[in-house]
């Protein structure tokens, strides 16, 4: 697919200056170089800046909120990489800090609309939800922000040696973790998802999952299991929440996916049969939609229909569709 890396997180290209790792007279260099920049996060919301919550707002790693409210996770900030002009990229967590007036009920909706200002960073700079505002970031931004809050929330949930449960701790800044007491090496877990643009003649299988919002659907998506390829996971998650036998099956473009940690393989697949059975357990709904009324979905004609939303690989996979730009 010619657009693949147009897809949000993904074609910033990163240098991510893996050798640096267990480098510590660089690691420090680089943690003290006059542009060196920290994303940083809050429940896993980046802190943004501008007046659409446009842009990450990067803090120098040395930034006193990042000692003092730094999360229980982290010894130390992660080390992402390089910018083009040389500039050190960190992240850092501030979990550790309280607001004063937050709807904790809030941080758990489908998309988060709270935002948190600390009292002692700029104003106009407040953590927001990645979800809703992954669209509106620059290539670079989003591939930061998504290493960030996936590495950081590894991890939060991963402090414990899954071999003998002792706490381990951070390696290779920030990308493992290590066991002082078997020496077992952890490193970032990234789960596979199939999500399939499934079509039979001019129309598309869309589903959708309870607690979604009114009206709105998106493509199938199931996680690969151990043993299996894509094209078997494409078909049997299909099947499974469908009904719809697959025949055909093409990779067409990845996604990483930091909520928590997937990597999305988007692969397009033709049904054998049209006729649907929902398994109620998997989702809630599936539906065929036609290119036509999709097109008005996606213009926000349509009475019922939400398109899945701008940012995530549905949609994007459903925008190359419409415009006959799969290949």
């Amino acid at each position: 697919m010619k657009r693949a890396e147009q897809v949000t997180f993904g074609g910033s290209a990163l240098n991510r200056v893996a050798h640096l790792r267990g480098d510590a007279e660089a690691l420090n260099a680089a943690l003290r170089h006059p542009r060196a920049g920290a994303v940083v996060l809050w429940q896993g919301k980046p802190l943004m800046q501008g007046e659409d919550r446009d842009r990450l707002a990067l803090l120098a790693p040395n930034h006193p909120v990042l000692n003092r409210d730094r999360g229980a996770s982290l010894a130390e900030p992660v080390f992402l990489g390089m910018h083009e002009d040389g500039a050190p990229r960190f992240a850092c967590d501030i979990s550790g800090w309280q607001p004063d007036d937050t709807d904790l009920a809030a941080l758990g909706l489908f998309l988060d609309p709270s935002e948190q200002a600390h009292p002692d960073l700029p104003k106009g700079h407040v953590f927001a939800e990645l979800r809703r505002l992954m669209s509106r970031l620059s290539p670079r931004d989003a591939e930061l922000a998504a290493t960030a809050k996936a590495l950081i929330g590894w991890h939060d949930s991963h402090r414990f040696c899954a071999r003998c449960g002792t706490a381990s701790e951070m390696a290779q800044a920030g990308w493992q973790r290590t066991c002082p007491a078997c020496r077992s090496h952890h490193f970032p877990r990234t789960d596979p998802v199939v999500i399939m643009l499934i079509t039979h003649g001019n129309s598309v299988l869309m589903g959708r999952s309870p607690g979604w919002p009114e009206g709105m659907y998106s493509l199938l998506a199931g996680f690969v299991e151990p043993g299996e390829t894509l094209e078997a996971a494409v078909r049997r998650e299909v099947f499974e929440e469908a009904g719809i036998r697959v025949g055909q099956v093409d990779y067409l473009s990845s996604q990483p996916w930091p909520f928590p940690a997937s990597l999305m393989f988007g692969c397009a697949g033709q049904a054998l049969n049209r006729e649907i059975t929902v398994d109620p357990v998997e989702i809630e709904d599936a539906i065929w939609v036609s290119r036509e009324e999709m097109m008005t979905a996606f213009a926000g004609e349509h009475p019922v229909l939400k398109p899945a939303r701008r940012g995530a690989i549905a949609h994007f996979l459903l925008q190359n569709w419409l415009a006959d730009s799969l290949d």
